[in-house]
């Protein structure tokens, strides 16, 4: 896979060659490349924003500038994939979900705008989708000052499940927003007591099926908790006698399709416990 991002502040990306990412790209698992936006302005002052058509505060950043640089960056050529998917970060956006990160794994060449100040002029996303797939998506129900923070997820998490860049491919499948659709169980490690606190009992018992039972319990009850419109959207056809018992504790029932909370029990105001 290749990915280029086009940010007014490189070095901002710069962490990028860290970790799992980084070593990616050392060992040619991905092509990765951050371009200055500023390399495609041509007058002195490298401009790249003016005030908004129609008033208002902020600034725009400008469609000649970006058209020229995503021109160039997304041009098929030697060694270029044919056809590149633009990905425009915003508030404005559709959710980034694992179940897009997974679906972006399917493209070669991925090119991440980073926009600044009131955003990108949207004529750059119509131009480019004349010939493009273009995505525009959002991290989080909040703004931050540019896209570059948001590449940097979308980057992470979409490298990270691109064949042989996590050294152990089960990871993948158990952690949260996995395939189950539920958030991770509680994890521990050693010392079995720190500061008076103990790890269950059950994952020093070395009984496998105790161990992945209490697992999938504590994934469901976190999920209850702390996001039950993950929980709601479970295939209920997945869910085995115990899974129910359990659910029903928590005050929720499965009605035709679809698990329903019923309120009783059902503890989403607060943190979980542990135990």
């Amino acid at each position: 896979m290749r990915i280029d991002v086009v940010s007014i502040f490189p070095a901002y990306l710069s962490s990028l060659g860290l970790s799992l990412v980084g070593r990616a790209a050392r060992t040619g698992l991905l092509d990765l490349r951050v371009h200055d936006l500023r390399d495609w302005t041509d007058d002195r002052h490298r401009t790249v924003d003016d005030t908004p058509f129609g008033g208002g505060a902020g600034m725009v950043m400008r469609p000649d500038v970006w058209g020229a640089a995503l021109d160039d960056v997304m041009r098929p050529g030697p060694g270029l994939p044919v056809d590149a998917h633009l990905l425009v970060p915003t508030p404005s956006g559709q959710p980034f979900t694992q179940r897009l990160a997974e679906r972006l794994t399917d493209e070669s060449h991925l090119v991440i705008a980073c926009g600044r100040y009131e955003g990108i002029d949207a004529r750059v996303a119509q131009h480019v989708g004349a010939q493009h797939p273009v995505t525009e998506l959002s991290i989080g129900d909040y703004v931050l000052n540019g896209g570059e923070a948001a590449a940097l997820v979308v980057v992470e998490a979409v490298v990270r499940l691109l064949p042989g860049v996590v050294g152990n491919p089960q990871s993948l499948v158990e952690e949260s927003h996995g395939a189950a659709g539920l958030l991770e169980y509680p994890v521990y490690t050693k010392p079995p007591v720190w500061e008076g606190l103990e790890v269950p009992e059950v994952l020093l018992s070395g009984h496998h099926g105790r161990v992945a039972r209490w697992r999938r319990d504590q994934a469901l009850e976190r999920t209850a908790r702390r996001r039950p419109d993950l929980l709601a959207a479970l295939d209920v056809a997945a869910l085995d006698r115990a899974d129910r018992a359990l659910l029903a504790g928590l005050g929720w029932t499965v009605l035709g399709d679809r698990l329903v909370a019923t309120g009783e029990g059902h503890a989403g105001e607060g943190p979980d416990p542990v135990r």
